[in-house]
C-alpha cells in the first residue's frame, strides 16, 4: 500500500480532501500529517480521521527531528497542502521527486517567498488578470520553482474581491489535488 505524508500549516481543507479521497482506498492512504503550528486545525482534522498528527517548531524542522519523523512514516509521497515554511533541504535530498506542493495561482506568475493565500489572490486582482488557477509542482530548494506537474485555470472576470477569487481557487484545489496525488502515486502521469 502506498503511503502519503502531508505537511500543512493551517485549517487543512486540502489535507482533509486528500485524507477522504484515500479513506476507503486499499492501494494508498495518508499515514501522517505534520504541522509547524501546534494550534492548526489540520491536526484536529487528521485525528478525527484516525491519521497520526505531529506538530513541530521551526528548530525541529531544521535540526533533523522532522526528517526522523518522516523516515519513520516511510512515505511514498510527501504532499505540502498549505505548508507555509520553506521546506528543509535534508528532506528534499532524501526524497527527490517525491515531494509536491499546491500553489493557488498559475506559476511561474505569483510565486516565491510571501506569495501564499490572500497575498496571491490580491496580486492577481490588482494586476487585472482574467483568469487564475492552481499549480501542482515538485518541491525543490527554491519557493515555487520545482517542475510543474499539473495546472488548471478558472475565470475570475466577475470576481471583485480576493475572497471571491479564493473561493474559485479552493474549488479547483479540492477537485483536482486528490486526483493528481493518486495519479502520481500510481504513475498515471
Amino acid at each position: 500500500m502506498k503511503r502519503i505524508v502531508i505537511f500543512a500549516s493551517g485549517s487543512g481543507t486540502n489535507a482533509e480532501q486528500i485524507i477522504l479521497h484515500f479513506k476507503n482506498n486499499n492501494q494508498g492512504n495518508v499515514v501522517g500529517v505534520l504541522s509547524n503550528n501546534l494550534h492548526a486545525k489540520v491536526l484536529e482534522k487528521a485525528k478525527n480521521h484516525d491519521v497520526e498528527a505531529f506538530s513541530f517548531d521551526k528548530n525541529e524542522l531544521s535540526d533533523g527531528t522532522v526528517l526522523k519523523i518522516v523516515e519513520s512514516l516511510q512515505p511514498d509521497l510527501i504532499v505540502l497542502a498549505g505548508f507555509l515554511l520553506k521546506f528543509p533541504s535534508d528532506i528534499i535530498s532524501k526524497y527527490p521527486e517525491c515531494i509536491i506542493n499546491i500553489h493557488p495561482a498559475l506559476l511561474p506568475k505569483y510565486g516565491g517567498k510571501g506569495m501564499y493565500g490572500m497575498n496571491v489572490h490580491k496580486a492577481v486582482l490588482e494586476n487585472k488578470e482574467k483568469e487564475t488557477g492552481i499549480t501542482i509542482h515538485y518541491v525543490n530548494e527554491h519557493y515555487d520553482e520545482g517542475g510543474i506537474i499539473f495546472q488548471k485555470t478558472v475565470s475570475i472576470e466577475n470576481c471583485l474581491t480576493p475572497e471571491e477569487v479564493a473561493i474559485k481557487v479552493q474549488e479547483l484545489e479540492h477537485e483536482y489535488f486528490p486526483v493528481v496525488v493518486e495519479k502520481l502515486l500510481f504513475s498515471n502521469f
